[in-house]
């Protein structure tokens, strides 16, 4: 694990009203740890933000202001812009946490020891997240991250391990 590397903590998700304050989609614990860490960057670093958090709109959307947002067309031109900060500024993690971007790049198994390919995405389309795998030949294998289908993830290891349950109910069409 490379601790240097920074976390997407959310992305802006358009303008709120008519003096620039915006919608963040939160990927924290809690919506108003968005604005806890310090500056944000965008993913290219091109642009910094101190949010200010004002409150949560629904689970998993919150309402924040930003000096360096000054209307409401900027807060609509940010839409979907990624917001960064540094690991070195989150809290550590124990033993059974890890961030989202820990998984990428990982092997995926299945509970038999078979390769399933590496993590290239974790996907939130609003009824969960999901694990997105390619496989040898470029495939991908969408597979829910609940514990019942992903019941192992070893960082360390550098794998996780798929349940082939969760893999023939994916198989047959069905959802985990």
């Amino acid at each position: 694990m490379n601790d240097n590397r920074r976390i997407c903590l959310g992305a802006f998700a358009g303008a709120h009203g008519v003096k620039g304050a915006a919608k963040v989609r939160t990927f924290t614990e809690r919506e108003r740890n968005i604005a806890e860490y310090g500056p944000v960057e965008s993913e290219n670093g091109a642009r910094c933000f101190t949010l200010d958090f004002i409150r949560i709109l629904k689970p998993g959307l919150a309402l924040v202001a930003a000096p360096e947002i000054e209307s409401r067309e900027d807060a609509a031109a940010l839409a979907g812009t990624r917001l960064y900060v540094n690991r070195e500024f989150l809290p550590e993690l124990g033993d059974d946490d890890f961030y989202i971007e820990d998984l990428t790049g990982l092997a995926a198994i299945d509970d038999a020891g078979a390769r399933l390919g590496r993590i290239v995405a974790i996907h939130e389309f609003g009824a969960g997240p999901v694990v997105e795998i390619e496989d040898e030949s470029g495939n991908a294998i969408l597979v829910p991250f609940t514990r019942a289908a992903v019941p192992e993830i070893d960082i360390d290891g550098g794998q996780i391990v798929v349940s082939t349950a969760a893999l023939a109910e994916i198989e047959a069409g069905g959802a985990s």
